[in-house]
């Protein structure tokens, strides 16, 4: 029979009366804190004396914050939620706790915001743990050297200025000339390898947001995928936490011995987001109205980047920050602290952009300080002399702007400099494999591109993976798995890719009749 309301009633009276029985009378204290100012996402709160520096408080109607500045009489709190409803004299309580966010398996594929709250509509994260996002660096015993690569899939980068496993390689250039470009192309060519990608966007506009996630969607593994984003919409204190929170979540699977990609677009908007607090909490101002801790600031986010040794679990995490710089000034302030903290810097041209080289790599100035070590051995073999003779072309380049007679030698140069930065140019979403590299820059550099037409490298280029698998599949498969082509590889590589350049070259044309 149903049980009738008054036994129900009955029943739970009876179970109050024995929590009320057993529950220990002893007194309790309890911190109250009251808003005192709230204006542009940062409360000044009052009365919490005992408060520590980024500790979490929680505010009358249900929003949290960060406590980020703590003076003698009140403490700046940046929120993390919308600060509809706080107004001043609403109660604040701490909490006792640092902001913590979800990590494990459950994230992969899917789109949150800085404290994991899902933003794709797939339902409740299934968090395996939850951990701090102001994590320690590795300590020097824990790291390793970095030896591994990190193929982005993008010729220029991968012949010239190699990426490693648990390197921090900025990326840096005017607005809207590729950055994000390169570090996308880069997440996509992940799709065959064991890396798990976290990009994270840090005040970008929503609709640049949202075609970034569509590409990867589209064209890379977006189940190994963690997007973090905190649109220009978004409260400052999302925007400022959430490079750290990425980490946080790439952690996780570095320290079980996997590898970890993160891009953060961009430290630029970080930067600005933290000057704009720390000028609203009424922070001393330095040099460009930021703050004077926004190097530490960024140094140690980006030391978090590492590979560690074996006895640690010999995981990596790589970082690839982008930074917006104005009319190429590369001396700013956060430019240069940027460039002091990461191991090397792909920098973007605009007027290589314009001009229709993309990607608009300077190969001038950029430069990774980890280097050929991570390189391939058959990619460092075929690219050994490329960035010389692309760089001794652009120097002929400009001088024969001016005009003038030039010698059989010279002429040779730019021509072959000519078939370098096509070779270079590479359309976007469409990243090569090691093998496709390797043969491509092996055909330029022993002089087999030459017979092929300037105008026909892209669709010598665009037909070579194709034709690798179908005719050449023993020696794709000994790069894709050891790095390295034998002299057998390399001789067989050679007549195949003269056929090739055969089929896209002009017809020869017979002699005309000569007229008396």
């Amino acid at each position: 029979m149903p049980t009738s309301p008054q036994n129900r009633l009955d029943e739970w009276l009876r179970h109050a009366r024995k929590r009320v029985e057993t529950a220990p009378l002893v007194p309790s204290a309890e911190e109250i804190g009251r808003v005192e100012r709230i204006a542009d996402g940062v409360a000044l709160v009052s009365g919490l004396p005992r408060m520590r520096l980024d500790e979490l408080v929680r505010f009358e109607r249900g929003q949290v914050g960060i406590a980020i500045t703590l003076d003698p009489d009140a403490v700046g709190c940046v929120l993390l939620d919308e600060a509809e409803g706080i107004a001043a004299g609403d109660r604040v309580r701490g909490t006792g706790e640092v902001v913590r966010v979800p990590v494990g398996p459950g994230l992969l594929g899917r789109i949150v915001d800085p404290l994991g709250r899902p933003f794709d509509g797939g339902g409740e994260i299934g968090a395996e743990a939850f951990e701090a996002i102001e994590r320690p660096a590795p300590a020097i015993v824990d790291r390793d050297f970095v030896t591994e690569p990190v193929q982005t899939g993008l010729v220029v980068l991968d012949s010239m200025f190699a990426l490693g496993r648990g390197q921090r390689e900025l990326i840096i250039g005017d607005r809207a000339i590729g950055k994000t470009a390169i570090a996308v192309d880069c997440i996509i060519n992940q799709k065959t390898s064991d890396i798990v990608c976290v990009y994270v966007a840090v005040g970008q506009k929503t609709s640049t947001v949202k075609r970034v996630i569509t590409a990867i969607q589209a064209h890379g593994a977006p189940e190994r995928c963690i997007f973090v984003i905190a649109s220009a919409s978004a409260v400052p204190g999302l925007q400022w936490i959430a490079p750290f929170s990425a980490f946080t979540m790439a952690e996780y699977f570095r320290d079980r011995g996997q590898h970890a990609l993160v891009v953060i677009d961009d430290l630029t908007k970080h930067a600005a987001t933290h000057r704009e607090i720390a000028l609203l909490t009424r922070q001393p101002p330095g040099r460009e109205a930021y703050p004077g801790d926004v190097f530490y600031l960024h140094a140690r986010l980006l030391e978090r980047a590492a590979k560690l040794s074996k006895a640690a679990g010999g995981g990596s995490l790589t970082a690839l920050p982008i930074a917006e710089i104005d009319a190429g000034n590369l001396s700013a302030y956060i430019p240069t602290n940027l460039i002091s903290i990461t191991d090397g810097q792909i920098v973007l041209d605009a007027r290589l952009f314009h001009e229709g080289h993309k990607p608009a790599v300077d190969v001038g100035t950029s430069v990774s300080r980890v280097g050929g070590k991570t390189q391939a051995p058959a990619l460092r073999e075929a690219a050994e002399t490329l960035r010389l003779d692309y760089a001794q072309f652009l120097e002929l380049e400009i001088f024969t702007r001016f005009g003038g007679v030039m010698d059989a030698q010279v002429k040779d140069k730019i021509a072959r400099g000519r078939r370098i930065r096509a070779v270079l140019t590479q359309p976007q979403l469409v990243p090569l494999r090691l093998a496709d590299e390797v043969a491509l820059i092996f055909a330029l550099q022993t002089g087999l591109l030459d017979r092929v037409p300037l105008e026909k490298i892209g669709e010598f280029r665009s037909r070579l993976p194709a034709w690798l698998d179908r005719s050449m599949s023993a020696v794709v498969s000994q790069i894709e798995r050891s790095g390295r082509l034998d002299d057998g590889g390399r001789s067989e590589l050679r007549r195949g890719l003269a056929a090739l350049a055969e089929e896209l070259a002009p017809e020869p044309t017979s002699p005309q009749p000569r007229m008396l």
